[in-house]
């Protein structure tokens, strides 16, 4: 399978809070880091950072450049690498234009949530469609999840990651299991 054919997008809005409001998330360099490093260690085609709010995606801009091009590039090689497949949007429209225009094409995109919805896909059955061809976008919502209606207006909802009783995962720990169980050795 070729996993330069996926794509992940980490969402800050829209998403819901832990009342099921719509908002916005604060930008954390963590994340960026994290699935900067997710995106590399599996040769995902690329990594989006969604933020609607102008400063953050500059302060993420800024982070970014400092390890690729700036004294961060020297110092760390290993961190460039990750972090040179990491581009930001304010919007997910901006993320599919900037892919249609990069690839020509518009993925199928796979929402992902820690709630079920109907008609999920499991993860072999994903897997399965990946390995049919086309480009994917996984969409990941900080904060408490992506907003039910962009998950319902997704291609696929994933299924999801089933605990023991307790269900609140970090979205990169989140990210990283599913997308071991799409591109990994299992």
């Amino acid at each position: 399978m070729s996993a330069e054919r996926i794509f992940v997008a980490l969402l800050h809005w829209p998403v819901r809070n832990k009342e099921g409001r719509i908002i916005a998330t604060a930008l954390t360099t963590i994340d960026i880091h994290d699935f900067a490093r997710l995106g590399r260690t599996f040769g995902l085609g690329g990594v989006y950072i969604v933020t609607p709010i102008l400063t953050q995606l500059e302060l993420g801009q800024r982070i970014v450049h400092y390890w690729t091009e700036g004294p961060g590039a020297q110092h760390n090689p290993l961190r460039k690498m990750a972090l040179e497949k990491v581009r930001f949007s304010l919007s997910l429209e901006e993320v599919l234009e900037d892919f249609k225009g990069q690839l020509g094409v518009v993925p199928k995109m796979v929402a992902t949530s820690a709630r079920n919805f109907p008609n999920s896909i499991s993860y072999v059955e994903l897997r399965k469609e990946i390995e049919r061809g086309g480009y994917y976008l996984i969409l990941f919502g900080t904060g408490w999840g992506l907003s039910d209606e962009l998950i319902l207006q997704a291609d696929y909802r994933l299924e999801p990651i089933e605990g023991k009783g307790y269900n609140h995962l970090s979205v990169r720990t989140a990210a990283a299991i599913i997308i071991d169980r799409l591109v990994g050795r299992w």
